[in-house]
C-alpha cells in the first residue's frame, strides 16, 4: 500500500467583459458568470458544481459547472430547432479566446485557438530547423513529446533528461526546450523561472504545455515564447477547446501548417482558394473549431476569470499537503498527489471506495480541486488504510 465562426468578431472587437448571466444561453449569447475583477469565492465558486464529492480525478478529465450544462443543453436545442448560427458560434469563439487571453495575461491577438494539445506542440515541431536541437523532461506527456520524436528524419535531435536537469542541460545549440509546467504523472512543478533564464542565456527559444496547471494556479503565459492549453481538466471545459499562446517573435518562426478556412484573415473569403491571405496575428495558427464545445467552455473560462487563483492554490495545494501528511510523504506543494503503485492495489482500494482516482506510470493519483476538501483526504486515508 501506498507509501489531470459575414459576423466573426475580431478579438480587438471583443475585448469589452460581459456582466449579463444567461439562465438558458443561445449560442450568440455570453455566458458569463462574472466580470474580471469580480471576485468569486471559494465556497460560492463550489455551488456551481452539482457534484464533486470523492472526484479526484480533475488532472484527468474536469467537471463542468451548472452553467457549462446549461449552455450545452441550450445550445443542442438551438440546433435541433435549426437555428444554430455558425457566425454567432463565431462569436462565442472570439469571446472565449478573449477570455483565456485575460486569464493568462496575454492579449487576445496572441492566442490561437484549436482542439489537441499534440496538434499545437506538432505545429511548432514541424518549425524546428532541419537538424536543430530540443530538450525535453524525461517523462513528459506523450503529447509533448512525439511530436518532436517524428521530427528524428529530418535530424532534429531531441535530448530528454530529468526534469530538475532541464535548465542546465541547455547549450547555445539547443533551439527550443519544451516542457509542462506540471508534470502529469507525478504532478511536480517545474521550475520555469530558472528554466527561462537558462534559455534566455542561451538563446533558447521556450514551450510551455500549462494544460495540468491553468486553472488551479496562477498562469502567466506572457513569460514563454509558446504554451498550449487544453481546458478540459483543471478548467472543467468540454473537450475540444485548447490554447495556443504565442510571442509576435516567436510566431514568426512558425509554419502554420495546419492552415485552413479558419486561419485567414477575413474568414468568409477565405472558404475557397486559390489564394490564401492568413490573419496577421496568432489566429493564422487557428484550427477551425468545433462549435458546441466552445459554448460550453465560455462559462468554464469565466469562472476562473473571477477567481484568485492564489486562492485557488492554496486551497487545492492544502489539500494536497494534508493528504501527504496522511501518507507520511513529505509536503510537495501540489494539487496533484501520486505515489509508487505498480500493483495496482491502490488504485483499485480508492475505486472500491467508491472515489474516482487514476493511475499513471506505475502510480497511483489523486487530484484536489474546487470541489474537493478535507473530507475527501480523510476518504483517501480511510480507503488506503482499511481497503
Amino acid at each position: 500500500m501506498l507509501g489531470d465562426h459575414t459576423g466573426i468578431m475580431s478579438p480587438a472587437a471583443t475585448s469589452t467583459s460581459h456582466t449579463t448571466t444567461h439562465s438558458a444561453p443561445n449560442p450568440g449569447a455570453s455566458s458569463s458568470v462574472a466580470t474580471r475583477g469580480t471576485a468569486l469565492s471559494l465556497a460560492e465558486a463550489r455551488t456551481r458544481y452539482t457534484s464533486g464529492r470523492g472526484y479526484l480525478a480533475a488532472c484527468t478529465l474536469g467537471l463542468p459547472t451548472i452553467d457549462t450544462i446549461a449552455a450545452m443543453r441550450a445550445d443542442t436545442e438551438v440546433w435541433a430547432r435549426g437555428e444554430a448560427c455558425a457566425s454567432r458560434y463565431g462569436e462565442v469563439v472570439e469571446r472565449v479566446r478573449v477570455g483565456y487571453a485575460d486569464l493568462v495575461n496575454v492579449t487576445p491577438d496572441r492566442v490561437a485557438i484549436g482542439s489537441q494539445t499534440s496538434v499545437m506542440a506538432g505545429l511548432v515541431a514541424a518549425s524546428i530547423p532541419d537538424g536543430a536541437e530540443v530538450v525535453l523532461p524525461r517523462g513528459d506527456f506523450s503529447s509533448m513529446v512525439f511530436p518532436f520524436l517524428a521530427q528524428a528524419h529530418r535530424g532534429v535531435t531531441v535530448r530528454q533528461v530529468d526534469l530538475a536537469d532541464l535548465a542546465v542541460s541547455l547549450t547555445p545549440n539547443t533551439w527550443l526546450v519544451a516542457f509542462s509546467l506540471v508534470q502529469s504523472a507525478t504532478g511536480t512543478i517545474a521550475d520555469s523561472a530558472v528554466i527561462r533564464a537558462a534559455a534566455s542565456a542561451t538563446g533558447t527559444f521556450t514551450l510551455c504545455d500549462t494544460t495540468q496547471a491553468t486553472g488551479w494556479m496562477p498562469v502567466d503565459a506572457s513569460l514563454f515564447d509558446a504554451t498550449i492549453c487544453h481546458s478540459y481538466k483543471w478548467l472543467g471545459a468540454p473537450r475540444g477547446v485548447a490554447f495556443f499562446t504565442v510571442a509576435e517573435s516567436f510566431g514568426a518562426q512558425l509554419h502554420p501548417i495546419n492552415a485552413g478556412w479558419y486561419a485567414g484573415d477575413d474568414l468568409w473569403a477565405s472558404c475557397y482558394g486559390p489564394a490564401m491571405a492568413l490573419a496577421p496575428d496568432a489566429r493564422r495558427f487557428d484550427v477551425s473549431p468545433a462549435w458546441p464545445a466552445w459554448v460550453g467552455a465560455e462559462p468554464a473560462i469565466d469562472l476562473f476569470r473571477s477567481l484568485d487563483m492564489t486562492e485557488v492554490r492554496a486551497h487545492n495545494t492544502g489539500l494536497g499537503n494534508a493528504l501527504c501528511d496522511g501518507l507520511g510523504l513529505p509536503r510537495l506543494d501540489q494539487a496533484i498527489v501520486s505515489w509508487p503503485d505498480d500493483d495496482g492495489r491502490d488504485l483499485a482500494r480508492l475505486t472500491t471506495a467508491g472515489l474516482t482516482a487514476s493511475g499513471r506510470a506505475g502510480r497511483a493519483r489523486v487530484a484536489f480541486h474546487l470541489w474537493n476538501d478535507r473530507d475527501d483526504v480523510d476518504a483517501v486515508l480511510d480507503a488506503l488504510r482499511h481497503g
